[in-house]
């Protein structure tokens, strides 16, 4: 995959106007599925790194109504792995992702708000991406889908935004890479939202996470059944995918939860294995990593974790500050977790430094949640106070 040499001639060109997504007509036509709903994009979409693609389906989800004035809408944009259903409804009765977070009187109120969740795009859960179809070749696009940004996730939002005619949101929220996707669209729209609330996330990648994410894209393609990405359902990167979810697992949770968790305890289980799985923490990844294997594309998991690391908001302005220069936010939340290892507390830090030197009402919170950077999906009994009452103060 091609690197990118400029990031800040690639943010120019997302900001100028006759290059805006909201400033052209949108040509696409619109399906739905159960709660899940398809923007179909009928031209070709363009990306900030070079090449582009035929056309572009983008899967959202909804809870709600809108406004007549469309002033309550809050976009959620997810992290790399989720899915646009972040949590259940008449359509989908099935448990979201982000469930407890929201719906009526949940801390993102669905009774007060209009609650849009984008999936992303390059990812493998209805939006287009590396394992879509090639309309051109009728086959998976695989390695010949054009390398992407977090800013091209950001500007597609801004499609689906477009179709359902809202043209300012009251709040964008973002945990994990959806923060870093928020952020790009903040900037490349200054006046997209009044109120923004990132979790977990920050302004670029630094080493210790591309480390990790490098390790796990190593893995993925030295398997065998890579095939240079030619895999089939037959013939399936397991182990590469297996192994690089196992060290995800251990970059998103913490040393503190697992000594409480699983201790020393020694388990039965996979005694197939040579010099391992001894331990229940070993079955336990063991498990997770199971789990995800034939549940995320290979190519797309690569793509998205090559966005991440490629991501820095201010790269090559004079300072992090000019990156968001005019911007229109009213306030901001940030919420990190002491524990998170992946996005240390110093990254969500720098965002509040910026953010209130650009003259917005922007706060820190800090969690002593125990399950790192995963805190977020598991720890709701401090989520959900934390989220709510933000959410509430601004509404």
């Amino acid at each position: 995959m091609k690197q990118v040499s400029c990031l800040h001639s690639i943010i120019e060109h997302l900001i100028k106007p006759d290059n805006h997504p909201m400033k052209h007509s949108l040509q696409a036509s619109t399906s739905q599925q159960g709660a899940t709903r398809y923007l179909h994009l009928e031209q070709a979409f363009h990306f900030a790194s070079g090449g582009q693609i035929p056309r572009l389906d983008l899967a959202f989800e909804t809870w709600g109504e809108l406004s007549k004035d469309r002033s309550n809408a809050v976009l959620i944009l997810t992290g790399l792995s989720p899915s646009a259903h972040a949590a259940s409804s008449e359509a989908d009765p099935t448990e979201g992702w982000w469930e407890p977070m929201i719906g009526p009187g949940r801390p993102i109120d669905t009774d007060r708000n209009f609650v849009i969740c984008v999936n992303s795009l390059g990812s493998c859960k209805g939006s287009t991406g590396p394992a879509s179809e090639n309309p051109e070749t009728g086959k998976p696009y695989r390695l010949s889908f054009p390398d992407f940004l977090i800013q091209d996730i950001a500007s597609s939002a801004l499609l689906v935004l477009e179709s359902l005619e809202i043209k300012q949101l009251h709040a964008v929220i973002g945990p994990s890479m959806g923060g870093m996707s928020c952020l790009a669209l903040l900037q490349m729209k200054p006046d997209v939202a009044r109120h923004f609330l990132a979790i977990s996330t920050a302004m670029r990648a630094e080493p210790f996470g591309i480390s990790i994410r490098s390790l796990q894209r190593e893995m993925v393609v030295h398997d065998p059944a890579w095939n240079g990405g030619a895999y089939t359902d037959s013939k399936w990167p397991e182990t590469g995918m297996r192994l690089a979810r196992k060290l995800g697992m251990i970059s998103y949770r913490s040393a503190e939860e697992w000594k409480e968790r699983f201790g020393r305890t020694v388990q039965n289980r996979y005694n197939e294995r040579l010099f391992g799985m001894h331990f229940n923490i070993e079955s336990y990844l063991e498990s997770a990593a199971k789990n995800f294997i034939r549940h995320f594309d290979p190519c797309c998991y690569l793509y998205l974790s090559q966005a991440i690391d490629l991501f820095d908001i201010s790269s090559d302005f004079e300072n992090p500050v000019l990156a968001f220069a005019g911007t229109q936010l009213e306030s901001a939340l940030i919420i990190g977790v002491e524990t998170d290892i992946l996005w240390p507390n110093r990254q969500q830090q720098e965002i509040v430094e910026v953010f209130t030197a650009n003259g917005v009402d922007s706060s820190l919170e800090i969690l002593p949640s125990i399950q790192g950077h995963d805190s977020f999906l598991v720890d709701y009994e401090r989520f959900c106070p934390a989220v709510g009452k933000y959410i509430k103060s601004i509404t």
